[in-house]
């Protein structure tokens, strides 16, 4: 049965980029309690209809969003602490470190308190609140079961990947993993547990967001981690070797970011293995992100049309070469179960004429970037009069400088250039770029909270390339204030964006 989703790009419409990571939080980075609802109520304050975030799922060590140990489920770091103990299930007392909390051990305190709530859920939880966790788990039992047994096994082998377990849990032996399942049913509880917290607290943020008329927007990146319960679970899905290591990876070659490209270093897929079900694995990814978000930014959309193959164990993404790939056949199959695709296509990047066909096919929104706009000429695509409707306008992503930063950094030149071609009367360059942005005909426009703030390069939220200081910067609101929400509102108003 199909489901009636909303086109946001139905209307022209505004939003900020930010991620809850990015919440001001009292443990940690972000949680989905009254400070997010606090950045829902700035949003709406400011004429603001969208908020932009980036992958949920739980991260690895370093932190990248989009190198997850699931593509279904959520990361638990982000539950709401608060509204355990006013739910019972856990004591004030709980909520109060022993210790000084510092960025090494603010996780491991994060996860003790989780555990003590699910001791105390299993003690204490109201009879429905017990019955909304079976109905969750019955839902949602195509995924959560491996992503609980495969948590459970990280944790007993000491976080080594999945690879390197012992042979009859790499592989998956039936006797071995039915023993599992039984040894260890309170740990695979408790990581259920853990993300029907998260499910129920962010449809309490959604429907928050609803009332003032916020919608949210997701992002799904198109490859996935190998230390993932994705690869783990669906062996045959990936380009493997016999011992389960990865035959190729994933990466783009040398580009705007690199000169040695990007080795990120995903395992790819298995096409044929993946179109024999008819893309079942992907139609269930989509519909957990969908369960979620009102729309879902498609990360690395080109790898729908060919990817970067790159042979495991190469320094760098140089010597690769271009595979075709199914996006088509995936599409369609996305249409047959969902009807209208509420995406976008992240369309960056060595974007061939085959991507634009793919994209303009399915009548996918692509993005355009002020910040890409001014190397070439005058028909650099990222220029605000070669923009069309039907895409969305970013200043920058989560991948660029701040537009503080980026502006600084330009050469003499370049920068004569970006004055010429703006010609603003604005006297701050993240500023000249929002009022650009918003004066699009791309029906959407999108804002990074750091640009808001007119932040400098130090503040950007990640740099491609790197592993380390990324993904931590944090919103604090001595930062933001009505002139804030002034701004944003009359330029909204301005170029027709108030929905």
């Amino acid at each position: 049965m199909k489901t009636k989703y909303i086109n946001i790009l139905n209307h022209r419409r505004a939003g900020v980029l930010l991620h809850i990571t990015s919440i001001p939080a009292a443990y940690g980075n972000g949680y989905l309690g009254q400070e997010a609802k606090n950045f829902i109520d700035f949003l709406a304050n400011s004429k603001i209809s969208v908020w932009q975030m980036l992958p949920l799922g739980p991260t690895h060590h370093h932190g990248s969003p989009y190198q997850t140990l699931s593509v279904h489920a959520n990361n638990a770091l982000f539950i709401d602490l608060p509204w355990l103990m006013e739910k019972g299930w856990l004591s004030a007392q709980s909520l109060e470190p022993q210790f000084e909390l510092t960025t090494e051990n603010t996780e491991s305190f994060r996860k003790q308190i989780l555990t003590d709530a699910y001791t105390g859920f299993i003690q204490s939880a109201l009879p429905h609140d017990k019955a909304g966790f079976v109905q969750y788990k019955q839902d949602h039992r195509e995924w959560l079961d491996d992503y609980a047994l495969f948590m459970t096994l990280h944790d007993e082998f000491s976080g080594l990947e999945w690879n390197q377990w012992p042979d009859e849990y790499r592989h998956r032996h039936d006797k071995s993993i039915e023993s599992a399942q039984h040894t260890f049913r309170k740990e695979i509880d408790r990581y259920c547990f853990e993300q029907f917290v998260f499910n129920v607290q962010w449809q309490e943020l959604r429907q928050y967001a609803s009332s003032k008329n916020v919608y949210l927007v997701g992002d799904m990146p198109i490859f996935v981690a190998f230390n993932s319960d994705a690869v783990w679970a669906n062996q045959e899905l990936f380009e493997l070797n016999a011992d389960g290591s990865a035959r190729v990876v994933a990466g783009v070659p040398p580009d705007y970011f690199s000169d040695t490209g990007q080795l990120w270093g995903n395992p790819l897929y298995s096409w044929e293995s993946m179109k024999n079900d008819g893309f079942q694995w992907w139609i269930s990814r989509l519909q957990s992100q969908l369960e979620l978000f009102d729309c879902i930014r498609f990360d690395h959309f080109r790898a729908l049309e060919s990817y970067w193959e790159i042979p495991a164990g190469s320094e760098t993404a140089v010597h690769g070469n271009w595979v075709k790939a199914p996006g088509e056949e995936l599409l369609l199959a996305f249409i047959q179960r969902f009807g209208l695709l509420p995406l976008i296509a992240e369309d960056l990047g060595i974007i061939t004429e085959e991507v634009e066909a793919l994209r303009d096919q399915f009548d996918l929104p692509g993005m355009k970037v002020l910040q890409f706009a001014f190397g070439g000429g005058a028909d650099n695509i990222h220029l605000s009069h070669n923009h069309i409707p039907n895409s969305v306008v970013y200043t920058g992503t989560h991948d660029n400088d701040t537009s503080a930063g980026w502006y600084a950094s330009l050469d003499e030149w370049t920068r004569s250039y970006v004055d010429n071609y703006l010609s603003s009367t604005e006297q701050d360059p993240a500023w000249t770029l929002i009022r650009e942005a918003m004066s699009s005909v791309s029906q959407l426009a999108v804002i990074p909270m750091q640009d808001i703030l007119s932040l400098p390069s130090e503040e950007r939220m990640n740099t491609p390339g790197t592993v380390d200081n990324n993904w931590q910067w944090q919103l604090s609101w001595d930062q933001v204030d009505d002139e804030h929400c002034r701004q944003l509102g009359n330029l909204v108003d301005l170029y027709g964006r108030a929905a």
